[in-house]
């Protein structure tokens, strides 16, 4: 699965490194096209307004082509515009030339038109068009490219002028291939330097990948370093995406930590379910065995089968209060006294034990936002949890407080107390320290009662010093004198 991702990655490397050069490429291609149509238009603009000077020179003049001829100033054309062609002689950079109206080439300077003077003749099927035309035209003599125009003179005579372009043409040929060598260089090193920075760039990318396989692996606690020099998307990126890990890696922990709980309260459950149901099986079968003959014997076991099936009843009543309270039921809210509350668990807890010294701290009245159901439950959870755990003699304080903007409601005895390790287990369910009676989920229907009001419940203990449970309720309270 690695490799898989790493090859991902470098494709996207190759794909980016070819967008890059392909970008530059058509650059270079635009930008050398667009050079050497300048060039070639400003060469043929150069070469043009030479013709054109010329032919306006010789159209002005109103000259024959006989006085031409007779012009000893023009002596020089004869050798330099007109020079004898040859096999390995190259083609004249330029050429003059006498043509009469049917466009075949006549004597100039008294020489006869050389070869190319007539390939040039030859190639101009119109010079009448020539004249009329005010830009000169491209014509090929011999294989060789020409700029020519022509202008008539006084006498009908056409005078073609010509120009080679051969030169622009080489010129322009050795600017391309010098353009597509410094670009070809371009491009190679564009190509290293993108691969390069890309490869940089996606190495946060690559630990990504690396963190991801990890977790995948087992290793849950993983999370993605911080680059030396990151961007801010991927810098995002990576926050974004270690956030996403603490929650996924939350959210696994907390399964697994209900799934635990889930298993050992099941297990509880059936254990604690277990032990009545066996105790009414064996007096069931003692009965059926005939083994009960005696009306004491038959009362006393129909007394202790009576009791077992109170218990159960009573564990199921508590497991289905615990599974309500799971589900977050809607709490019947209204003005509930608290100081009421708590003398009447005190006036109970008198009434079943009455050498035991109850004090309660609770005058005039406090009024909470609250479930009067529930919180009766909570009162008489703890004072029963007194009542099971501690001598009938040990005094219990039962006080209600409101500080803070917050109405506490403690209840302390002068009991054993508790280790730090059973006090750090009191509101599991099912958890009785020292294996006392009971069935282990007073204190967790505390809690879960409390949480359902949006409150708190902790515990105070030492080993020798007592117990004392306070339940803090939130600030939706008032006092009244």
């Amino acid at each position: 699965m690695r490799r898989a991702h790493r090859h991902g990655i470098h494709s996207l490397r190759a794909k980016l490194t070819a967008a890059n050069v392909g970008l530059l490429a058509l650059g270079i291609v635009a930008a050398t096209a667009v050079s050497l149509m300048a060039m070639r238009h400003y060469l043929l603009g150069q070469i043009d307004s030479e013709l054109t000077k010329t032919r306006t020179s010789l159209g002005s003049s109103q000259l024959t082509l006989r006085q031409i001829d007779s012009l000893s100033v023009l002596g020089f054309v004869r050798d330099r515009l007109a020079p004898e062609h040859s096999a390995d002689r190259p083609a004249p950079d330029s050429m003059f030339t006498a043509v009469d109206g049917r466009g075949k080439a006549v004597a100039l300077f008294g020489v006869k038109p050389t070869e190319a003077q007539r390939g040039l003749a030859d190639a101009v099927t119109d010079p009448g068009a020539l004249t009329r035309d005010s830009d000169p035209h491209d014509v090929s003599v011999h294989g060789a490219a020409y700029r020519v125009t022509a202008t008539r003179l006084s006498d009908g005579t056409y005078v073609l002028m010509a120009t080679s372009t051969d030169a622009l043409h080489k010129g322009i040929a050795k600017a391309l291939r010098l353009d597509l060598a410094v670009g070809t260089l371009l491009l190679a090193l564009l190509a290293c330097l993108t691969l390069f920075s890309v490869r940089r760039r996606m190495r946060p990318l690559e630990d990504m990948v690396e963190t991801s396989s990890a977790i995948a692996e087992g290793d849950l606690t993983r999370r993605v370093p911080s680059s030396c020099h990151p961007t801010q998307e991927v810098e995002q990126l990576r926050l974004a995406l270690n956030s996403m890990l603490h929650q996924v890696e939350t959210a696994y922990r907390t399964r697994e930590h209900s799934a635990a709980q889930l298993r050992r309260f099941v297990a509880d459950a059936s254990h604690e379910l277990r032990t009545p149901l066996s105790a009414i099986r064996g007096y069931l079968q003692l009965y059926d065995q005939g083994m009960l003959r005696e009306p004491e014997e038959r009362k006393r076991a129909w007394d202790r089968m009576n009791g077992e099936v109170d218990r159960m009843g009573r564990l199921v009543d508590e497991l289905l209060t615990l599974a309500r309270l799971d589900q977050r039921p809607e709490l019947r809210l209204r003005n509930v006294d608290v100081c009421r509350l708590a003398r009447d668990a005190a006036q109970d807890l008198r009434a079943q034990q009455p050498g035991r010294p109850v004090t309660v701290e609770a005058d005039g009245s406090v009024l909470v936002r609250a479930d009067e159901s529930g919180l009766r439950q909570v009162l008489g959870n703890l004072v029963a949890n007194v009542r099971t755990h501690t001598a009938a003699d040990v005094p219990v304080r039962i006080g209600v407080r409101r500080a803070d903007g917050v109405v506490r409601l403690s209840v302390e005895d002068k009991g054993r107390g508790l280790g730090p390790e059973d006090a750090a287990r009191v509101f599991d369910r099912f958890f009785r320290a020292g294996g006392g009676a009971g069935s282990g989920l007073g204190l967790a229907i505390v809690q879960g009662v409390v949480q359902a009001h949006g409150g708190d419940v902790t515990v105070r203990t030492a080993p020798g010093e007592g117990l004392e449970v306070t339940v803090t309720l939130p600030p939706r309270t008032e006092a009244c004198a």
